[in-house]
């Protein structure tokens, strides 16, 4: 058998090889109109109703063994967030049963998909469709959302514990806007981190925590304000980092890349 002759993972590409597929699958809406086979094992926490998804996906035809729909050419793929960018309320109920990591197949019956309409000229009317998504990891932003309206009385109620947790989400959305150099929106998500931790009066016991959560959000900052080109905020941050830790590498490293690079702006 030829491999333009098999489907995905080597099934025959004769007959209704989605019936066959659908007989060893996990039903996940309850009326089979959502489908699922685990491929590769994932770990950690399920998909959050909240979340901001990274993935790699490819949907498929049940006759054409070239997806209609993928985005695994994209060296980077684009963040998505359930709810908005996320269109296939399908796709949504496949996601919210995943864990970072895990590779699985999805059938997804019309109601879930495309509908009774489809989508010409690539999806014909009433089609079930099949995607591989792969799960690289998620980011739940409604907690820190939420938190961060909260005026700073309000804000001081929490314990710090939740102060540190949305902090560090929104250090982790900067940090994946930098990697895609998105370094304005980068810059916000970072500022926003540092402003709460800012905010927080911590028991000298506790003191240590918020420091090192700011010296983080700092050296993050110096490197952006590097990006976008702007020596004085990233010198300005740098030597922020300096009062906390004057030992410290990365921010030692910092001042001394903006000393260098301000001759090269000048």
């Amino acid at each position: 058998m030829s491999a333009s002759s098999r489907s995905l993972n080597g099934l025959p590409s004769w007959g209704s090889r989605y019936q066959r597929l659908s007989q060893r699958m996990l039903d996940l809406s309850g009326d089979r109109g959502v489908l699922k086979d685990v491929i590769q094992e994932g770990s950690g926490e399920l998909v959050t109703p909240d979340a901001s998804v990274l993935v790699k996906y490819s949907g498929y035809l049940e006759h054409m063994d070239k997806p209609f729909d993928s985005n695994c050419f994209r060296k980077t793929p684009r963040l998505m967030k359930l709810g908005e960018d996320i269109t296939l309320w399908g796709m949504e109920l496949g996601l919210l049963s995943m864990r970072r990591g895990e590779v699985a197949r999805f059938l997804f019956k019309p109601t879930y998909a495309y509908g009774m309409l489809g989508c010409p000229p690539l999806i014909p009317p009433n089609t079930t469709v099949l995607f591989e998504i792969e799960l690289l990891d998620f980011l739940d932003s409604a907690e820190s959302d939420k938190f961060c309206v909260l005026s700073a009385e309000q804000q001081d109620q929490f314990p710090l514990q939740k102060v540190l947790k949305v902090a560090a989400t929104e250090r982790e959305f900067g940090n994946y806007l930098f990697r895609q150099n998105r370094f304005y929106d980068a810059k916000v998500r970072y500022k926003r981190a540092l402003l709460l931790l800012h905010r927080r009066s911590a028991p000298a016991e506790e003191q240590l925590l918020v420091e090192t959560a700011k010296l983080l959000v700092l050296l993050n900052l110096s490197y952006t304000y590097l990006k976008l080109e702007r020596p004085t905020m990233a010198l300005r941050y740098g030597e922020q980092a300096l009062v906390i830790d004057q030992k410290n590498t990365k921010a030692l490293f910092r001042c001394g890349q903006v000393s260098w690079r301000a001759g090269t702006w000048e």
